[in-house]
């Protein structure tokens, strides 16, 4: 048994925020039918390279990205620009507890497929809208991507090296944007659908990326509004605490650059820091004995400490930090990533047995519950995988009406 055993879902969302959002709820056991476009699909299935290989080496069309935000979902094709294809639609919700997508503002009233329209054929339904900048405002009917939001937010005004030391404007190097918003997505939804359990009434949630990034700003957007003075660049540092940052270390056996995260959080593990990495009398030099003095005097002892972490090697820095406890790591690849032994032992990553691939590894969802563990399934290979089985389970389709609808290319 899953969490939202039960719970079906029309998925008309694609490409990133829409489909992460969907993907979560998937593993968490709801019925998830990606209503995909006949021929074409999800955009990401072509969005590559990296294609999937199969067990020839042979390149397949399917692209690593669609595999990587799909799993758990039953593919179906539906012509939404046709009416047979609204129709059909129409008819789904009547079966489905959520409708997400993530078309621009006023598409789906074109196609009788908004919020309004579908809340009379079921009033319980919880509509999921994700766009880029929400359905109000002088920018809803603007699209917004994720590195336009990135920069819009402000993101990209603290990512990156400071700018006095050469740096300028950097985008975070996943679509964190995106990303945000399809959970964010999926915990609105969640909040939706106990309150239609209780009430028996839906709602629409209203998704923006824009409102997301400028939510995800945190620390730094309280920041701002508590000083009035915004925010620079501060390269691999923390804002508001020190020491935490990369630090060079001695060199790497073959002689390359090495660096380590030093992640002090508080003036106790300063204290640690400083017994470890043999300056005792930084602990107690009132100049950086506290974090508040640490910060405003940041100049001064960020070189002292550059110098010191130049003095011993990455793995000596690393034994020795871990067992004081004081917080730091590797910065690693994705090679490392995913041979690193806590990675493989919290089973980050999924076997699946493909059609073309026997051993397809994918990165797995990472909440694990005790009692109601998270579905592995593999993300739907074909292009309409599951129309025929969906459209004969869910609305009784016969033979005769698949065939019409399938000549007709509504699926």
């Amino acid at each position: 048994m899953n969490s939202l055993d039960g719970i079906r879902i029309l998925d008309l969302s694609r490409v990133l925020a829409g489909p992460w959002c969907t993907q979560t709820l998937a593993d968490l056991g709801a019925d998830v039918l990606k209503i995909e476009r006949p021929g074409t699909g999800d955009d990401t299935r072509t969005w590559g390279p990296p294609f999937l290989k199969d067990d020839e080496g042979t390149e397949t069309r399917e692209a690593a990205y669609y595999l990587g935000t799909n799993r758990n979902k039953r593919s179906i094709t539906c012509d939404i620009s046709q009416p047979a294809g609204q129709a059909l639609i129409r008819e789904l919700v009547a079966y489905c507890d959520v409708f997400v997508e993530n078309f621009k503002v006023g598409d789906m009233a074109r196609y009788g497929l908004d919020f309004d329209s579908l809340k009379t054929i079921n009033p319980r339904l919880v509509y999921c809208s994700v766009t880029g900048f929400g359905q109000t405002g002088p920018y809803a009917d603007r699209a917004g991507y994720d590195y336009a939001i990135q920069g819009m937010g402000g993101l990209m005004s603290v990512t990156g090296e400071r700018d006095d030391l050469g740096g300028g404007p950097q985008k975070v190097g996943v679509a964190v944007a995106d990303l945000m918003t399809g959970m964010y997505a999926t915990v609105g939804i969640l909040a939706a659908l106990r309150h239609a359990e209780k009430t028996g009434i839906g709602q629409q949630v209203d998704m923006a990326l824009l409102d997301t990034q400028v939510a995800m700003l945190a620390n730094l957007g309280a920041n701002y509004l508590v000083s009035g003075k915004a925010p620079g660049r501060a390269g691999n540092a923390h804002q508001n605490i020190v020491p935490y940052q990369v630090f060079e270390v001695a060199p790497a056996p073959d002689g390359s650059k090495d660096h380590l995260i030093l992640a002090v959080g508080n003036d106790s593990q300063y204290v640690k820091f400083c017994k470890v990495a043999n300056v005792p009398e930084l602990a107690v030099n009132p100049l950086f004995a506290q974090n508040r003095d640490r910060v405003l005097n940041r100049g001064q002892l960020v070189p002292i400490l550059e110098a010191v972490m130049k003095t011993r090697s990455k793995a000596d820095w690393l034994a020795a930090l871990e067992a004081a406890k004081v917080p730091c790591g590797a910065i690693n690849n994705l090679a490392e990533v995913f041979a690193d032994p806590q990675v493989e032992a919290r089973n980050m990553v999924t076997h699946w047995q493909h059609p073309v691939k026997d051993d397809l590894r994918l990165v797995s969802s990472p909440i694990k519950l005790s009692a109601t563990p998270v579905r592995t399934d593999l993300p739907p290979p074909l292009l309409g995988q599951h129309t025929d089985e969906v459209l004969r389970s869910v609305l009784n389709y016969s033979e005769d009406k698949l065939s019409e609808l399938r000549n007709g290319k509504t699926i």
